[in-house]
């Protein structure tokens, strides 16, 4: 059976978002409509995006990190990474992610960052 792909966690006006073991076009379709979901319903300033249990991602993933910035940055809000791994970090930079988006080790660093 499928593990649930996605938990969020408000802080505030900030949504973390635990991404699975597999960030890919198929979860990330349901990433974007709850994330859309999320963001109408509620103010939120920052999301950060957890990547400490994902092994793997591919452009689908790169796309909703992309358009969350995007939309971010036009209402003045932040969007914020942590926890990820040498592959994921690796596919965030050849994407372009790394130079729009701060990196942090930590959850705590990534919400003050």
């Amino acid at each position: 059976m499928t593990e649930p792909s996605f938990t969020y966690e408000a802080k505030g006006n900030v949504l973390v978002i635990h991404l699975p073991k597999e960030l890919d076009h198929h979860n990330c379709r349901n990433l974007k409509y709850e994330t859309d979901l999320l963001l109408s319903e509620n103010y939120i300033a920052k999301i950060v995006f957890d990547f400490s249990a994902t092994d793997f991602m591919d452009s689908s993933g790169i796309g909703v990190i992309l358009s969350r910035y995007k939309q971010m940055e036009a209402s003045g809000g932040k969007v914020s990474i942590y926890g990820a791994g040498a592959q994921i970090l690796r596919v965030l930079s050849i994407g372009g992610i790394s130079k729009l988006v701060p990196q942090y080790d930590t959850k705590e660093a990534a919400i003050a960052g």
